[in-house]
C-alpha cells in the first residue's frame, strides 16, 4: 500500500463520489481552545465514508467477472457502500448482514437493489458465510476493511481533508477495522507527514487500542456500544501495520461521549451524525487529547442513524 494507491482511486472516484465540504464553526473551536475542521463524509453518497472504498473495490473487477456478482459483510453502512457502487456498476450484490443490525441500515441496503443474508452476531462467523456464499457463485468476495482498494479508497477522505486545509497539527479519524484511518494515514504521510494521526474507538470496542499498546493484533468479544459500525473484534490483518507505523495513537470514547458529539453536531453545527461516525469530534469535545492552539482536522464518518435511536439520544 503507498498514496499511489490513493491517488488512483481518487482518480476512479472523481465525478462518482461527492467531494464532501469541511464545516469549521467558532462554537466549537471556543469549547476545544483549538481550531476545528470537520470533514462531513455524513454528507456522502449513502451517508458515510464507505461509499469510496466500495466503489474503488469494485470498478477494479474485469467486465468479464461482473456478473458473477460480489459478496461483502457489514453491519451496516458498507453494505450500502456495495449495494450502490454495485447498483452504479450493473453488477449483483448480496450482502451477509447481522439480524440486530440497524433498521434504517437493513432497508436503504434493500433499497440499492442488493440481496441480504443474515447471520446472528453471537454465534455466527460472518466472514465464513460470506466465503462460502462467494465461492458458491463464483462471486467476488469484497470485505469491508482489509482489502488494498477498499483502503486506498478511504484514504481518499485523507487526501481531500489535507488538500482542502493546510497546515494541520492533528487528524482525529473514526476506527473501526482500521481501512479510514489506514488509508488516511497514507494521505497524510504523503500530503502533510507533520500532522499527527489519532484513530478513536469506543472504550467498549478497544481492540484497536490495546493492539497498538500491544504491538500485535489484539482480539476482544463483540463489544457492547451504540456505535454499531465499530463493533470489530480485532484490526485488520492489512491494516494494524499501517496503522501502527504511521498513526501516533489511539484515542478512545465513552458511549455518553459519543452521545454528547451527536448532540453537539446537531444543535451547534446542525449535522446528523451516527454514533460510529462521532467518534472523532467525540474525542476531541472530550478532550482526549490536548489540541489548546492546534488546527485539528476531524473526520466526520456518517450520518445513517436510525430516526428513533437519533431522538432518543438527542432527548436523553
Amino acid at each position: 500500500m503507498t498514496f499511489a494507491d490513493v491517488r488512483a482511486a481518487a482518480a476512479r472516484l472523481r465525478g462518482v463520489a461527492h467531494r464532501t465540504p469541511v464545516v469549521t464553526s467558532r462554537s466549537l473551536d471556543a469549547a476545544i481552545g483549538a481550531t476545528a475542521f470537520l470533514k462531513c463524509e455524513n454528507l456522502q453518497r449513502m451517508g458515510a465514508f464507505k461509499f469510496r472504498g466500495a466503489y474503488n473495490r469494485l470498478a477494479q473487477i474485469p467486465e468479464v467477472a461482473r456478473e458473477r456478482g460480489v459478496v461483502a459483510f457489514s453491519s451496516g453502512n458498507h453494505a450500502q457502500g456495495v449495494a450502490l457502487a454495485a447498483q452504479l456498476l450493473g453488477i449483483p450484490a448480496t450482502i451477509v448482514m447481522p439480524r440486530d443490525a440497524p433498521a434504517a441500515k437493513i432497508a436503504a441496503t434493500r433499497e440499492y437493489g442488493a440481496e441480504i443474508v443474515f447471520y446472528e452476531r453471537s454465534d455466527g462467523n460472518r466472514t465464513a458465510v460470506a466465503e462460502s456464499l462467494a465461492r458458491e457463485r463464483g462471486a467476488a468476495l469484497v470485505p469491508p476493511y482489509d482489502d488494498p482498494a477498499i483502503i486506498a479508497g478511504q484514504g481518499t477522505v485523507g487526501l481531500e481533508l489535507l488538500e482542502d486545509v493546510p497546515a494541520l497539527d492533528l487528524l482525529l479519524v473514526c476506527t473501526g477495522g482500521g481501512g479510514l484511518t489506514a488509508g488516511c494515514a497514507l494521505a497524510a504521510q504523503a500530503l502533510q507527514p507533520q500532522v499527527a494521526v489519532y484513530g478513536v474507538e469506543p472504550e467498549a470496542g478497544d481492540d484497536f487500542a490495546r493492539s497498538f499498546e500491544a504491538g500485535v493484533r489484539v482480539e476482544i468479544p463483540v463489544p457492547e456500544t451504540i456505535a454499531d459500525g465499530q463493533r470489530t473484534t480485532s484490526p485488520g490483518e492489512l491494516t494494524f501495520p499501517i496503522v501502527k507505523r504511521l498513526c501516533a495513537g489511539i484515542l478512545t470514547v465513552s458511549d455518553d461521549e459519543l452521545r454528547a458529539a451527536m448532540r453537539f453536531a446537531f444543535e451547534r453545527l446542525k449535522l446528523v451524525i451516527e454514533p460510529s461516525g462521532a467518534a472523532a469530534l467525540a474525542a476531541l469535545l472530550a478532550q482526549k487529547i490536548d489540541a489548546r492552539g492546534k488546527r485539528a482536522g476531524v473526520v466526520v464518518s456518517g450520518g445513517n442513524v436510525d430516526p428513533r435511536s437519533y431522538a432518543a439520544v438527542l432527548t436523553s
